[in-house]
């Protein structure tokens, strides 16, 4: 399958030209620092940001989709999600009010994981020690990555209290030590902008102003907000679709319940999702995100998570629709699919695996 990569200074392609032309991973990046004939970033963080835009032709055609499915691929960020961007937004935006003080201040946050992991790739860089306040017994793989990365991980029981709980035991933080930061992406305004200065310009700019809807997964809301409110100013007419679980369609109005969708549904609606711009809720199923995501693997070779799986099952809905033929969906691959390796998206290859290997 054919692949054009260009850099984000050349403005002489046109995206959509080359998507028409057939291919199908168009990749932009900001121009890097040659060194000796080497790429060079002196600063890490600087890697976050401009991922590239897939187009899912395989599944659109086997689908009889005629419109066109662009996912944007977080798992080229950093630490693999599109949680860093959130991550830096939320430390730079505390540092420039001098809120915290490297080796100083110890950052909390309350995290599925992605987040947490996201924070501890930029604490380490600015030299923050890292607490990470998790609901226990779901997302092993992101606990396991977070203690690799040095962070100190609390585990607290979700059948207690729920979310409140969590939000407790930070209180708790707070009283029990000295210079703490609770990095709050559920309320700190710092989430959205985020996506407002980086991923919405990003989607913007790599398809030409030419994106007619925009669907995601709200966790915190940030991804949604942010971006949703960047691409309606550029053009009011964008659609913003809000996708959460079916099981727990708590913006939708529903009642709070346990689902499978690591990392979206919180069982509220944060403080930044602002409601007031979404255009529509779709609900999907852990079933449907899983399958999803499977297809996305075996069909495209994206390894994505099950959020991603979600947004990807949305938009074969909306697609499906007669007023939305040739219209262009953009939506986000938010992490990675090795994250979800001891998650039931991988259990029955996972099963397999194990088996085969006890015959030796």
């Amino acid at each position: 399958m054919p692949l054009f990569q260009r850099n984000a200074w050349d403005q002489d392609t046109s995206a959509d030209r080359w998507f028409k032309a057939g291919f199908s991973i168009v990749v932009f990046r900001e121009q890097p620092i040659g060194i000796g004939g080497k790429l060079l970033n002196p600063k890490a963080p600087k890697l976050i940001g401009w991922t590239p835009l897939v187009e899912m032709k395989n599944i659109a055609k086997k689908d009889g989709i005629k419109a066109r499915l662009i996912g944007k691929v977080e798992p080229y960020q950093p630490l693999s999600s599109v949680k860093d961007r959130s991550a830096l937004r939320l430390i730079e935006d505390a540092e420039e009010k001098s809120l915290i003080s490297p080796g100083i201040t110890t950052l909390v946050a309350v995290t599925s994981g992605n987040l947490g992991i996201g924070v501890a790739f930029v604490a380490s860089q600015k030299g923050y020690k890292f607490i990470a306040v998790m609901p226990a017994k779901i997302a092993i793989d992101k606990q396991i990555l977070l203690r690799y990365l040095g962070v100190e991980v609390i585990l607290v029981d979700p059948a207690i209290n729920g979310f409140k709980g969590l939000l407790d035991r930070v209180e708790q933080l707070k009283n029990e030590m000295e210079n703490v930061y609770v990095v709050d992406q559920f309320t700190n305004p710092a989430n959205p902008d985020a996506h407002f200065k980086w991923t919405g310009p990003e989607i913007w700019k790599d398809t030409e102003g030419k994106v007619d809807i925009f669907v995601a997964a709200s966790g915190s809301g940030g991804t949604l907000t942010g971006t949703g409110r960047y691409l309606k100013m550029k053009n009011p007419s964008v659609k913003l679709i809000c996708v959460e679980p079916a099981e727990s369609a708590v913006i939708s109005g529903g009642e709070p319940a346990y689902h499978k969708i690591q990392g979206v549904g919180p069982g509220f609606v944060p403080e930044i999702l602002d409601t007031s711009q979404i255009d529509e809720i779709v609900t999907v199923t852990a079933q449907e995100a899983m399958d999803m995501a499977r297809r996305l693997a075996r069909e495209e070779g994206l390894l994505v998570g099950i959020s991603s799986g979600a947004n990807a099952a949305a938009c074969l809905k909306v697609a499906a629709r007669e007023e939305n033929k040739g219209k262009m969906i953009v939506t986000m691959f938010s992490s990675g699919g090795e994250r979800y390796l001891n998650s039931e998206l991988f259990a029955q290859v996972k099963e397999e695996c194990v088996n085969v290997n006890m015959a030796f």
